[in-house]
């Protein structure tokens, strides 16, 4: 007989720009209940937000749950704003920041982004410092660097627990604007790569980026002649365009040999191929599931929130 699970004391909301994560969680910060959607801040009017969320709470029978949201939810352009906290900042300035929303049925906090306010190294973070929460909830007075890849990939500096600093960079944005609208198109010919760290041509380009990670773009139209002259196929191309990026990122952001470490807060083939490159550039690599990273940070935040209702569940 299976056991019955525990009843969940609040819902997580991972409420990015085109999709849309719900887990009902209980006292132990486990799930025991999920529902996904496309329904992101781009497919959604402002006053649309509330409807989603309280049709999934119903849909898992737990239409009352107080709820703690992260992303793009927040943002000027969603649902209601979480101003950003500015860097230095601890995880309680973090979590102290977080915005209710007004007027909800529900009590729904959402949490703040992170800006780096230097007028020549501007810097914003929405959703990711959700991932460092939960990261530095086990970690105490951590120091080091933090690397989670995406779309727009942050590198993130801790100093005493603190998030001391980051910078962002748009290596996943890059990858996909030269495969789909450069002249790079009809070499990749819509191929996505083998997404592996192992793979010949990742290598080759990852070898590249890194000891040049400033020769980059000179680097790039090669891979057309590659194709025209030495018959390399689109997925071939796409590995090594994927490996030159992200070669010239990490070596770029390990350039001054500081890092021995790197903590590697990442989920599906990005995690691979990041932790290849940071160990090919000569750090090591500390490797954190990102969605379970999400969660604990998330978790955290009810707990600060909402604590009663998990001593309530733990009596």
């Amino acid at each position: 007989m299976q056991p019955h699970p525990a009843p969940p004391v609040f819902a997580a909301v991972d409420w990015g720009t085109t999709s849309f994560r719900l887990r009902l969680v209980d006292a132990r910060g486990e799930v025991v209940g999920e529902r996904r959607s496309e329904q992101g801040m781009r497919a959604l009017a402002r006053d649309g937000y509330a409807d989603v969320l309280a049709a999934h709470l119903a849909a898992l029978g737990a239409p009352a749950l107080p709820v703690a949201v992260c992303g793009m939810a927040g943002s000027r352009e969603g649902w209601h704003e979480a101003p950003y906290v500015d860097v230095p900042a601890s995880p309680g300035e973090i979590l102290d920041h977080a915005v209710r929303v007004p007027a909800a049925a529900l009590d729904v906090r959402i949490l703040p982004g992170l800006a780096v306010r230097d007028p020549d190294r501007p810097d914003v973070m929405r959703g990711e410092e959700t991932k460092l929460l939960g990261f530095l909830a086990g970690e105490g007075e951590a120091d080091g660097l933090v690397c989670m890849p995406g779309t727009h990939t942050k590198w993130v500096r801790l100093a005493g627990g603190r998030v001391a600093g980051f910078a962002t960079v748009m290596t996943g944005e890059l990858f996909a604007l030269l495969c789909e609208q450069s002249i790079l198109r009809h070499a990749v010919a819509g191929q996505e790569g083998t997404g592996r760290p192992d793979a010949p041509d990742f290598l080759a380009g990852l070898a590249r980026g890194l000891a040049d990670p400033g020769g980059a773009v000179a680097a790039l139209f090669a891979l057309r002649a590659r194709g025209l002259l030495l018959g390399a196929g689109g997925g071939e191309t796409a590995d090594r365009l994927s490996g030159l990026l992200i070669g010239a990122e990490v070596g770029g952001q390990l350039a001054d040999g500081a890092a021995r470490r790197v903590t590697l807060v990442a989920s599906g083939r990005l995690a691979g191929l990041y932790a290849r490159a940071i160990e090919a550039a000569g750090a090591e690599v500390r490797a954190i599931e990102a969605d379970r990273a999400v969660l604990d940070g998330l978790t955290l935040a009810a707990r600060r929130f909402w604590p009663e209702a998990f001593e309530r569940r733990s009596a």
